[in-house]
């Protein structure tokens, strides 16, 4: 078997630039903790199971729509300042050409890269105007400008996302079940899972991954219990 070389491959790298991975992941995680440590908090406070079902689903949509709008605002503010960053470069690249190619020289130069070879290409890129913006902004920024996340799929995400993975310790309650413990069992199965799935992502033990967010989850589950006993207790509820 012939091993071909990762740069002659198209698509060796995963997209990292949609904008929907990390609020999938970050809703789907979020949603699965809030409503199992909701349901544990409630549930410890010895509420009926209709109560549970009430507080899980207010939870499930109040955090859902809270995510998504959230993430709505978060990534479209962080657009709009890399869009003010881009045209104060643009502003930069149209009265001080020379500047800013020389600039450029220089961070090639801080590289490694010989300072005639670095003014030569810098020379070169100034030539077109687009490209040497494109080129000053992902020097300068770091960023981009023409592949920035969209702040549709990240709110579309993490509201979707979050929805399923707080609906997760919701349903052994909405198929009939009343054991607390059950509901618990399945929201600790949904975190492990949801763990796993985000180690295909990241290359990593799908195994660790899995125990790590089980771990997590089931600490704030274990606080919120403990909470809601006391409360219960004291309170009379």
């Amino acid at each position: 078997m012939t091993d071909t070389p990762a740069a002659l491959r198209e698509a060796h790298h995963a997209d990292v630039s949609g904008g929907w991975l990390r609020p999938a992941v970050f809703g789907a995680m979020d949603g699965l903790v809030t409503n199992i440590a909701l349901i544990a908090g409630v549930g410890g406070g010895g509420v009926s199971p209709r109560s549970i079902v009430l507080t899980g689903s207010a939870g499930l949509v109040a955090g859902a729509i809270s995510m998504g709008l959230g993430e709505y605002t978060s990534v479209r503010s962080a657009n709009e300042q890399v869009a003010a960053e881009v045209a104060k470069e643009r502003r930069e690249l149209e009265r001080h050409p020379e500047a800013e190619a020389r600039e450029l020289a220089d961070a090639w130069v801080a590289r490694g890269l010989p300072r005639d070879l670095a003014t030569q290409v810098a020379e070169a890129v100034r030539r077109d105007p687009e490209e040497a913006l494109r080129v000053h902004v992902r020097e300068e920024l770091g960023v981009d400008p023409d592949d920035q996340p969209s702040p549709w799929a990240a709110a579309f995400s993490s509201f979707v996302f979050f929805s399923v993975g707080a609906l997760i310790p919701l349903l052994p309650y909405l198929l009939g079940a009343t054991e607390l413990w059950l509901a618990l069992a399945v929201g600790g199965l949904g975190l492990f899972a949801a763990g796993a799935v985000v180690a295909t992502f990241t290359r990593r033990p799908w195994w660790t991954s899995g125990l790590r967010q089980l771990l997590l989850g089931g600490a704030a589950a274990g606080a919120t219990y403990l909470i809601g006993s006391l409360i219960g207790v004291q309170g009379g509820l």
